[in-house]
């Protein structure tokens, strides 16, 4: 094998834990840039806001019985939001197989003080899910992004559980079709399978989550940001637009040129169908490589977005180089594992990347790998 650099360069170098680019055609002139210093309290704003809601809701698929509203604080937001609003009423169980699932741990275990069940797996690895007890609270990563395991689906949550089910979706969501139904409380932000900008949040409830939050009061001080519920009724006004802190408009609008750009795709199977072609990409190129593999080795549960991989006898400092090799040839970006994880590389695959970007990254790794070997 040669060191010699490939004479391709992906078009949108591949970062870690979101897209490498906006999507084809975003132009910052395409906003609605006369518009953005507008109050997100007037009838503009408030349409705007309603609209990337609306969007949302037909790109998703999502059924009538689901409420979307725009949080701050991006994904982690969301989801602390609906801890600190909903949690204590029942027992709770929290799964961690990754660092964000592990934060979530610490939240209910050291923060919330609710002596949750934990159920762990290594990295790379899924516990068994057979083990949940149903007739508590369950909070668990769908795509975990700092590892590339995943759930395999939705069917072992029962239908007629007791507890909510709390899915933190951040790199699933417009990846895969998820099981709405199985899913009382979901989040997300729009940076990750939509490529928009960060900050905001993306909170869904399912009409159980909102039964909890009317009738069930913590004994925790909410601070404002987190308070759902007024005279023991949901702000049906944050589902509608009306968010509770001052949201970027030019962030909404982004979000809304990538949705309406993920409509011309053909929705939410075209994005499902581009993230699954780079994913297959990728594969193709881990088979075609002895020193490289998947830390997911089932792929039942291996991401399609947040793609985690081992690179033979290399350790963190050899996976800094690598990274750093490939970011001076500006060839690739930001794809070192995360910190936590076990030492590898991190490639995603959503649907902002064009798989013939994925597939000009082989031999790029290829070059890395005999320059560091």
């Amino acid at each position: 094998m040669t060191n010699t650099r490939p004479d391709v360069r992906p078009a949108r170098p591949h970062f870690s834990s979101g897209p490498c680019a906006k999507p084809p055609g975003w132009a910052p002139e395409k906003l609605f840039l006369d518009d953005l210093g507008r109050s997100h309290r007037g009838a503009l704003g408030k349409q705007r806001l309603a609209y990337c809601i609306d969007l949302m809701r037909e790109m998703l698929e999502l059924p009538d019985t689901h409420r979307i509203g725009i949080v701050a604080g991006s994904d982690t937001g969301a989801f602390e939001m609906a801890m600190w609003a909903m949690l204590g009423a029942r027992p709770v169980t929290t799964l961690a197989w990754e660092s964000f699932g592990e934060g979530w741990v610490t939240d209910a275990a050291k923060q919330l003080k609710l002596d949750p069940t934990i159920i762990r797996a290594d990295y790379g690895q899924l516990p068994d899910l057979s083990q949940v007890d149903w007739s508590s609270d369950v909070l668990f990563t769908w795509n975990g992004t700092t590892s590339g395991v995943r759930v395999p689906d939705g069917d072992w949550i029962p239908q007629d559980r007791e507890g909510l089910s709390f899915a933190d979706a951040t790199s699933a969501v417009f990846a895969y079709d998820l099981p709405w139904a199985k899913i009382d409380v979901a989040t997300f932000s729009w940076q990750k399978v939509l490529g928009g900008e960060g900050a905001h949040g993306v909170l869904i409830l399912g009409p159980r989550a909102v039964e909890r939050l009317e009738s069930y009061t913590p004994d925790r001080p909410l601070p404002k940001l987190f308070r759902m519920t007024k005279g023991g009724k949901l702000v049906e006004g944050i589902f509608k637009g009306e968010t509770i802190n001052t949201p970027s408009m030019l962030a909404v609008e982004d979000a809304i040129f990538a949705l309406e750009w993920a409509k011309g795709l053909g929705g939410l199977k075209g994005l499902i169908a581009r993230s699954d072609a780079n994913a297959a990409a990728l594969d193709r190129i881990v088979e075609g490589r002895n020193w490289l593999g998947h830390l997911a080795q089932d792929p039942a549960t291996r991401s399609k977005t947040s793609v985690c991989l081992t690179v033979d006898g290399a350790d963190a400092d050899m996976i800094k180089r690598f990274a750093k090799l490939l970011e001076t040839e500006h060839a690739a970006y930001d794809i070192a594992g995360y910190r936590d994880a076990p030492p590898g590389l991190r490639i995603w695959c959503g649907a902002t990347v064009d798989t013939a970007d994925i597939e000009a990254l082989g031999p790029w790794l290829d070059w890395a790998w005999e320059n560091l070997k």
